[in-house]
């Protein structure tokens, strides 16, 4: 068994189960206790901190990206992964290796059954990578942190790195655990405000807004608003992505590519640069033009509107609610010219899965039904039953195994012809089960 093997066996046990011990609970009490055994590693750098529920993580490696392009090193932290843990943790752009993976856990796991007994509850498995990426980042070192959070935020194992910029993408309804209004999921997303932080906000409800607003104001911190502070301000269609013209927090950025479809990929554009702005100055001036356009030059998002095929076209998409497939679907639109599109739509249980297959009608000609790789996930028939509701009969097709779901959706989409697409959604799960099927 290599090392990588172990870390990954080791990281399998820490997976929260139902008992009082290793069930998860919102709370930071384990993970401050291990920073503490550890030196705290998150205080050996600056970070920025990204949450919200659409998104998130295509800004975090935007703002990645664009520290790359100003010459910084960052330590990038996302979850969950598509194909490998590695993806996870990253520096410099590049997720660690195996070696270095391991080793960071080696670093970690003799204060585990230390924290373990002292808390009465075991360390978790977000908990366990979080400790590892920060103290990954502080032996490479690394000049800044981008960390994205977990689930919500005020109790997320990410949130003891009180971050001096944070972002907080669209705020939506997603997991049932952070509440059942977007007001109550807005109070655990800004949750990651901190006193005298610069706080970036994407365009929000005004449910969500009055939350985020109340927390800058109860701890003193300085809020930039999309829409308000700053914003696209012009858009085109380009080969590969998007020609942007964004007014940033201290000036304008005219003609920056970006090599992502969809507004709302612009919208997370704007918010990732006026991250930047705020950590490198204040937002007191303007960024370089050419180290903004070198470092949106780097972006890239898997998994989110991500090509993987041609003859035909597969286009892999991560969303996962409402929200995600709405914007989804107007990128499909906008971006791609199908004449016929195939749906392949796997999705977790607790998601609202007719809604997403409702938005979805109007943009696909068949859908193939699968099954998510997860114990969460929503059945096959299931989701068939409720397909059937919104497609009728004969436009469903069900297949519980995603290798042959895609099969049966590339097959149509060869009977139809040039011009004829597929697309694979619903889950980030079922997203990167494909991605490791078709990516080589």
């Amino acid at each position: 068994m290599s090392d990588f093997d172990r870390v990954e066996r080791a990281l399998a046990d820490r997976v929260p189960g139902k008992d009082e011990v290793t069930a998860m609970v919102p709370d930071l009490d384990r993970i401050t206790l291990l920073m503490d055994v550890l030196g705290q590693p998150q205080r050996s750098y600056p970070s920025i901190h990204l949450t919200g529920t659409n998104g998130k993580t295509s800004t975090t490696r935007m703002v990645d990206a664009l520290l790359r392009g100003f010459g910084l090193r960052p330590g990038r932290y996302t979850s969950p992964h598509l194909s490998t843990v590695r993806e996870r943790i990253a520096v410099d752009g590049v997720p660690l290796d195996e070696e270095a993976f391991a080793r960071a856990y080696d670093d970690v796991a003799p204060y585990l059954p230390l924290v373990d007994e002292k808390s009465g509850r075991r360390v978790t498995y977000f908990e366990t990578l979080t400790a590892m990426a920060f103290a990954a980042f502080a032996d490479a070192p690394v000049d800044v942190a981008v960390v994205e959070v977990g689930m919500g935020g005020l109790w997320d194992a990410t949130n003891v790195v009180h971050a001096g910029t944070a972002v907080i993408t669209p705020v939506g309804l997603d997991h049932p655990e952070l509440g059942s209004t977007v007001g109550e999921v807005a109070v655990e997303k800004a949750g990651i405000i901190h006193a005298g932080a610069k706080v970036v906000s994407g365009v929000q409800t005004v449910e969500a807004a009055e939350v985020i607003v109340r927390r800058v104001a109860e701890v003193g911190a300085e809020l930039a608003v999309e829409g308000m502070h700053f914003g696209v301000t012009s858009r085109a269609v380009a080969l590969g992505g998007q020609l942007l013209t964004i007014e940033g927090l201290g000036g304008t950025y005219e003609d920056v590519f970006v090599p992502l479809h969809g507004a709302h990929q612009a919208s997370n554009a704007a918010c990732a640069l006026a991250a930047v702005e705020a950590f490198l100055g204040g937002g007191a001036r303007a960024l370089d033009l050419e180290g903004v356009r070198a470092g949106f030059a780097l972006a890239d998002s898997p998994g989110r509107l991500e090509v993987v095929r041609r003859s035909p076209t597969v286009v892999l998409d991560g969303a996962h609610n409402p929200s995600g497939v709405e914007a989804l679907v107007a990128a499909l639109d906008e971006a791609f010219a199908f004449d016929r599109l195939v749906g392949v739509v796997g999705v977790l249980a607790d998601k609202d899965a007719r809604a997403m297959l409702t938005l979805l009608e109007p943009v696909l000609h068949d859908v193939v039904v699968t099954a998510v790789a997860s114990p969460r996930a929503l059945p096959a028939d299931e989701l068939a039953r409720l397909a059937v509701d919104v497609f009728g009969a004969d436009r469903v097709v069900v297949e519980p195994s995603l290798l042959d779901a895609i099969d049966a959706a590339v097959g149509l989409a060869d009977e139809a012809g040039d011009g004829a697409g597929v697309v694979v959604t619903g889950s980030l799960y079922t997203v990167g089960a494909a991605r490791t099927l078709l990516v080589t």
